[in-house]
């Protein structure tokens, strides 16, 4: 008898990035999650050097209904792989609680096959894999950040999750808050980055104007709002409960 491999296709984060089309992608994520709609951004690389790795990371288009109600929800929606071997989907330590809305796979060349639970959350090696995802997602969002009306939706469904994160991740609360936006007595029906806030601070300002509240009509007819709009001084709406908690962390 002849033997005949049947499964030659290599998996899909095996393949360079150049070489995969969107409609694959778009296959990939729909079978890895369920979802019925395409994707909002990908990030395919590979990290090479002390240790290897492979990932695809997804951006969903809208967040799922019961994302931060903890008794149905899962660590994250990134299943781990070690050498094309499934090991699980819901490794907690893989990736922050905040960015739990992110999908995708992990394959690590360099974790043990036989890898348990336990020995999971001690292991250094998923420590770097997990600064690493991070980082990728931080740049994902950047370039979508680059697409107005993608990152207008992508706002909508996960300026929570980003305010969590300024909340949680100390190391990258700088990046985290370049990815804010606010609407302010200067920005009309569009939003403001703080960057652009601080672009547009008079002379002599020292620090950023915020007012917080709970909804936008009701924030802009605060009345001390007045005096400050007649000094000419720009100031934020933040009309999300979790504006507090995140402001008090910059």
């Amino acid at each position: 008898h002849e033997w005949e491999q049947l499964n030659t296709q290599k998996p899909l984060w095996m393949r360079s990035a150049g070489d995969v089309t969107h409609e694959e992608y778009s296959a990939f994520y729909k079978a890895v999650t369920n979802d019925w709609e395409d994707h909002l951004s990908v990030k395919h690389f590979s990290v090479e050097g002390q240790l290897e790795f492979r990932s695809v990371l997804f951006t969903p288009k809208r967040a799922a209904f019961d994302m931060f109600e903890s008794a149905k929800k899962k660590a994250n929606s990134i299943k781990l792989y070690v050498r094309r071997v499934f090991i699980m989907d819901d490794c907690a330590d893989l990736m922050p609680e905040y960015l739990s809305f992110v999908k995708g796979v992990v394959d690590s060349e360099d974790l043990p096959l036989n890898i348990s639970r336990e020995s999971l959350q001690h292991n250094k090696i998923l420590k770097v894999i997990r600064k690493n995802l991070v980082k990728k997602c931080l740049e994902m969002f950047n370039e979508i950040a680059e697409r107005k009306e993608d990152f207008t939706k992508f706002y909508e469904n996960f300026a929570k999750n980003l305010k969590l994160g300024i909340h949680e991740d100390a190391t990258n609360r700088n990046k985290l808050a370049e990815l804010l936006r606010y609407h302010s007595t200067k920005s009309g029906e569009e939003m403001t980055s703080l960057k652009d806030y601080v672009s547009r601070m008079k002379e002599g300002q020292t620090g950023i104007y915020y007012i917080t509240g709970e909804s936008k009509r009701v924030v802009e007819h605060a009345p001390f709002m007045e005096k400050l709009k007649a000094k000419g001084l720009e100031v934020l709406f933040m009309v999300d409960p979790i504006d507090e908690y995140a402001v008090q962390q910059l």
